[in-house]
């Protein structure tokens, strides 16, 4: 089937959509997981002159499924290749660290059959990143990444294992944006923006104060009626952490830090919360401006009855 009439033509769409956004296809680097693990974005990519990085397909296959040509040159050629070197990181939220074995090879690489009249050999380069000694209980990470970037040393290759890993933010922020902000639904995606920024603030810098973010960016849950004691001290991820209780986070002591949806529920409730306050802040002044007016014998009738106006209006 040509690739127009598939679901995942949408990829190639979204790489010409970006191009045209930006106006310069070699300023822009499109990241993709398995599912854009595609021939045909590859062709697209070469000839429009952009870049990409694609998490491709793992070596173990499905039994009975056709392999495509570029999942068997990636088998039989990528374990040829020597390992480059090492390469620490960081997983999770526990800072936990493990070393990653790094190496990257440039392999001739084939269009599918049946569309090699179409289609011409594509020179890829494919970075695998296989982790050392990984922790029982967990998944060993295993990336093989699929690039048309010239690697010709272990530092260029750990570069772009960085560039891929930032894909999990981008997906962390179009979910809020869908799933929370419901951005298809006409919701601005300005707030989900926030969201994520003041996510990613915590994590990235917990112990900074919650000053240090705009007002609009960071309410203080610490001044809404708490079951709980104000936490200590006054720090970006302790605030972060009551929005998110807000939102129904257990706030559990081994819990990872809160979750962008769990955020944002946090931050309509707490947004809730202040308007409500707020308003009835306002009503209580207004009452009392009408009781101070009808005790005062110099008032007019005509003044009473604006302050009896506003109160109802408000409501």
């Amino acid at each position: 089937m040509p690739i127009e009439t598939k679901d995942s033509y949408r990829w190639l769409e979204n790489l010409r959509q970006s191009i045209a956004l930006v106006g310069a296809p070699e300023r822009c680097l499109h990241v993709g997981d398995r599912e854009s693990d595609i021939y045909e974005l590859y062709c697209t990519a070469q000839d429009l002159g952009t870049s990409f990085i694609v998490r491709g397909r793992r070596t173990g296959w499905p039994s009975g499924l056709p392999m495509l040509p570029h999942t068997i040159l990636l088998i039989a050629s990528l374990p040829a290749a020597p390992w480059a070197g090492r390469h620490r990181i960081t997983v999770g939220y526990q800072d936990e660290t493990t070393w990653l074995q790094v190496k990257f090879a440039a392999i001739r690489t084939l269009p599918p059959v049946g569309k090699q009249k179409r289609y011409s050999p594509q020179v890829l380069t494919y970075i695998h990143a296989l982790e050392e000694d990984p922790p029982p209980g967990r998944e060993p990470i295993d990336w093989k990444l699929v690039n048309n970037l010239l690697v010709e040393d272990l530092s260029v290759a750990v570069e772009k294992l960085g560039w891929h890993a930032l894909r999990w933010k981008a997906e962390v922020f179009h979910r809020a944006m869908k799933s929370g902000c419901r951005a298809e639904e006409g919701r601005p995606a300005v707030v989900s923006w926030r969201i994520f920024f003041v996510t990613m603030s915590a994590r990235a810098n917990p112990d900074a104060a919650p000053d240090s973010l705009r007002r609009d960016h960071c309410a203080r849950p610490d001044r809404r009626a708490r079951t709980r004691p104000r936490l200590q001290p006054p720090t970006l991820a302790a605030y972060l952490l009551q929005i998110a209780m807000l939102g129904g986070d257990l706030a559990r002591k081994h819990d990872p830090p809160p979750g962008n949806m769990a955020v944002w529920r946090g931050m309509t409730r707490l947004h809730d919360i202040a308007f409500g306050i707020s308003i009835g802040s306002r009503e209580k002044a207004r009452i009392g401006a009408c009781i101070r007016s009808s005790e005062n014998p110099a008032s007019s009738k005509r003044s009473s009855g604006v302050n009896i106006h506003l109160f109802f209006g408000a409501s």
